[in-house]
């Protein structure tokens, strides 16, 4: 039976580099993926880092913006960490840091914009309100209604699959072992740890592992996989559009998003223009359940909505769309992050939402330090599981 001071279950970017970190620390480390690694939210993502408020998180009004910026710590953290992120793993991951505007083009989106960056600076998150000439002289490349914008100077952009796979590199560089294919169908405590069941591909027995700690990455999965420990996690799947345009000359050089609208937009090194934010798609389901391994189906009118609302930018309007992809990822009820150990379940830990990929490397280390028995240097109480533990009565 194989062992391991660690059993992590999942394979995109916070599970690596969760991995990562566990096994520098001197952990031995065992990452489960049950396909390829960073194949799904991690890969289908289209690499933003936004470190301001989303629009989804103040869009109906004061009270949310104030509860989800209890998370800003995080995102502060984040944009140190992206910052020194390919020098601590000795690779290029395609981050590029040209700044992020969010855009207003009426007085009331003004308005959003200013109790945003209260917050935001409030919490230490270093964001600039521009207008007029400011502006203009900042973003040329933006349409005349669009009268002010807030710029966070930290935001861009990273390659989601060179970056997965860079975190797995300097894991296994430190011991961990990964290993793909490899769906985990059992969980249960077992003598002070955990005995963890991995499928067999031909169909035989299970193979049986045991770990004194687990930590379920594992994105939409998340939840099926701490049934399997007979707990409740409110792990909502979220059905998203994305597009991208034919190459053009550059023209757009932030990330761009918007006060009062879905919108990420940006423009590849190569010059494709990427175009998404959360406009929804449609998810799979068979005989009345989601399939979560099934890609999301296109809906017409996310395309032409998000495709609308990149004319911020009037240039984009005559390019052409070469792709359109759709991704999943997880939120949770009150679109917080979910990080931290599950109640009554000693060493079974869990980490998703929020905005996990920008988040992940500051997830990922949080945890780390949890899991080693430290102390956090940033309070996560907040984003714990606890919360929902009356989700799970035994």
């Amino acid at each position: 039976m194989v062992t391991s001071d660690v059993v992590v279950v999942g394979g995109g970017l916070l599970g690596v580099s969760a991995a990562y970190h566990l096994a520098s620390a001197g952990a031995s480390v065992l990452l489960l993926e049950r396909d390829q690694l960073g194949l799904h939210a991690s890969g289908q993502n289209a690499g933003s880092l936004h470190f301001q408020l989303e629009y989804r998180m103040f869009e109906h009004g004061t009270a949310q913006a104030e509860h989800n910026a209890r998370a800003l710590p995080l995102h502060v953290d984040a944009a140190r960490a992206w910052g020194e992120l390919e020098d601590r793993l000795g690779t290029s991951a395609g981050v590029a840091r040209t700044g992020g505007l969010m855009l207003a083009e009426t007085r009331e989106q003004v308005r959003a914009l200013e109790l945003k960056a209260e917050l935001e600076t409030g919490y230490g998150l270093p964001v600039e309100l521009l207008d007029g000439e400011a502006l203009r002289t900042a973003a040329p490349y933006l349409s005349r209604r669009v009268i002010a914008a807030a710029l966070c100077r930290a935001e861009g952009k990273a390659d989601p699959r060179r970056v997965t796979h860079a975190y797995a590199l300097a894991a296994r560089r430190h011991g961990a072992v990964v290993r793909t294919g490899a769906s985990v169908v059992g969980l249960r405590r077992r003598s002070g740890g955990w005995r963890i069941s991995v499928a067999d591909p031909a169909g035989g027995r299970p193979e049986e592992i045991t770990a004194g700690q687990v930590l379920i990455a594992a994105g939409v999965w998340t939840g099926e996989v701490a049934q399997l420990a007979d707990v409740r996690l409110p792990v909502v799947p979220v059905a998203l559009t994305m597009s991208v345009t034919e190459r053009a000359r550059p023209i757009i050089s932030h990330l761009v998003q918007h006060a009062g609208r879905r919108l990420s937009m940006k423009q590849t090194a190569e010059g494709n223009v990427l175009i998404g934010g959360g406009w929804p798609s449609r998810l799979i389901a068979h005989d009345g359940r989601v399939d979560l391994s099934a890609s999301p189906r296109p809906r017409l009118d996310s395309i032409r909505g998000n495709a609308a609302a990149a004319l911020v930018a009037p240039e984009v309007a005559p390019l052409r769309l070469l792709r359109v992809w759709t991704g999943t990822t997880s939120l949770l009820p009150d679109q917080m992050p979910l990080l931290g150990e599950i109640p009554r379940r000693p060493g079974l830990y869990a980490a998703t939402g929020g905005s996990a990929f920008t988040l992940g490397p500051t997830y990922a280390r949080l945890l780390a330090r949890l899991m080693k028995g430290e102390r956090p240097d940033l309070p996560v109480a907040d984003y714990g599981p606890a919360r929902f533990g009356h989700l799970t009565f035994a």
